[in-house]
């Protein structure tokens, strides 16, 4: 039997709760074939909700493989404080390595939202079999950082509305018109939510609607950041204020 203290050659998505054997699917199986696994290789298990735990290998398969759940090994790890995503729907590609970025930085939620300039990018990143390919980013990123937790990933819609969705922890507008992010950031606390314009800025009437609401308007200084740039910058600040709080 492979002990839980021995360094596994992977992590795998698992989602639910486990018995003592565990049925991973074709994709699994795939990235298995990649890394090589063998019959009797340790492996670890994250559900994306919480549990993670070592396994290891009980068979393999071209359609998918089954790994031995070490029960001692469970453990539930405690959910980071709630820091939400909102992303522009805009450049695919962009939004896809924002998902990852998300996903190790510890996001627990992320919605795309439709601004009237992401309608002129294209290829954009919206629509249900984005939807899926988004999930698929995240999936792979949360196998690859061996993290616990997996970003819910909410309804994309307009700002028109959701920009009414306030939380009490701080709702947080990334604009190069706020204030420094700086010093605004010790006045948060969890619940945060992290909302970022689209390419080329937001129009006047829809930054008008954040406002209305009660969001904050906060820059990361004076160069025009793209938005996938100043969503990993404004999580990590807000992760690392949340994390010594």
């Amino acid at each position: 039997m492979v002990g839980a203290n021995q360094t596994s050659v992977g992590t795998f998505y698992a989602p639910g709760t486990w018995g003592a054997l565990v049925h991973l699917d074709e994709g699994a199986a795939h990235h298995a074939t990649v890394k090589r696994l063998s019959v009797g290789d340790p492996v670890r298990l994250t559900n994306g909700a919480g549990l993670r735990a070592h396994a290891r290998v009980e068979s393999l398969g071209k359609r998918g493989f089954t790994v031995e759940c070490i029960a001692s090994s469970i453990e539930l790890v405690e959910a980071p404080a709630h820091v939400e995503l909102w992303a522009p729907v805009g450049d695919r590609d962009r939004m896809l390595l924002l998902a990852e970025k998300a996903v190790e930085l510890g996001v627990t939620a992320w919605r795309s939202v439709i601004y009237r300039r992401s309608r002129s990018v294209n290829p954009r990143g919206e629509g249900d079999a984005f939807r899926e390919k988004l999930s698929a980013r995240m999936i792979a990123a949360l196998e690859q950082s061996g993290s616990a937790w997996l970003p819910e990933i909410l309804a994309e819609d307009t700002i028109a509305a959701v920009a009414s969705c306030t939380h009490s922890g701080g709702t947080v507008l990334l604009d190069p018109f706020g204030q420094p992010l700086a010093e605004l950031i010790s006045s948060l606390h969890a619940p945060v939510v992290l909302a970022l314009g689209p390419e080329g800025g937001l129009e006047s009437d829809e930054r008008a609607t954040f406002m209305d609401a009660g969001w904050r308007a906060a820059s990361l200084g004076g160069n025009i950041l793209r938005f996938e740039t100043a969503g990993i910058a404004a999580v990590t600040l807000v992760r690392a204020l949340l994390s010594s709080a």
